[in-house]
């Protein structure tokens, strides 16, 4: 039996994120303003055919599985990569700190301009329409910041932790990582997050702050077949 965490962008889209899901009971996506990502509810060829037909013209859609990620005759995969699942071993204590504080609608230029330089995954400047993001601020600008990406019935997924070069090894990233994983666990849901496979020193990190690793990950970007 499948764990609902296998296909977290299906059962996001199913739960917790039913409301801002395009498509129907065969595929859906997220609107690609937000984020990139669209599953198919299975593999039949119906299901299939619907996930094609969410996707426009030179556009890509993410998809990311626990197996084999199988594509539409009309789909190409424009890249692949490994990844991992990594979810809370416990629940995190909920911390407080004066640095740390939420970020709004008004900071979303800045957050879209961090996530550019330091590439913790997919980001768009409508991102905090998936969840609440956090962000440390210093001489006027925002230095790091991280949030919560998909969500399913329990579940949480711990992103966007980024710092800024000029402010990286000062202990930002672990104290908003711990930050997260707390507020989600306050909440009584379960932390997780994704990382690439051959992240080694972030995935040691992930286990040394109380992450197991939960399972592998296909990710696939496709596009409409020229």
């Amino acid at each position: 039996m499948r764990h609902i965490l296998d296909r977290p962008i299906w059962s996001a889209l199913d739960t917790a994120h039913a409301s801002l899901a395009e498509g129907n009971e065969r595929a859906r996506r997220y609107p690609p303003s937000i984020v990139p990502f669209a599953a198919s509810a299975d593999e039949t060829p119906e299901s299939l055919e619907a996930l094609e037909n969410l996707a426009e013209a030179d556009e890509t859609m993410l998809l990311v599985e626990a197996g084999p990620i199988a594509i539409p005759r009309g789909l190409a995969a424009v890249s692949e990569a490994l990844a991992v699942q990594m979810i809370a071993e416990r629940p995190h204590e909920r911390i407080t700190d004066s640095r740390i504080q939420p970020l709004s609608e008004a900071d979303a230029e800045e957050m879209l301009a961090l996530a550019t330089l330091t590439r913790p995954g997919p980001f768009t400047r409508r991102a905090q329409s998936l969840g609440t993001f956090w962000g440390i601020k210093a001489e006027g600008r925002l230095i790091a910041m991280a949030g919560q990406r998909l969500r399913q019935t329990g579940f949480a997924e711990l992103s966007g932790l980024c710092t800024h070069p000029q402010f990286q090894r000062r202990g930002l990233g672990t104290l908003l990582f711990r930050f997260v994983a707390g507020e989600i666990a306050a909440r009584g849901e379960t932390a997780y997050l994704h990382a690439y496979a051959n992240n080694t020193p972030a995935i040691g990190l992930y286990g040394s702050l109380g992450f197991r690793l939960r399972s592998d990950m296909n990710l696939r970007v496709v596009k409409r077949r020229a």
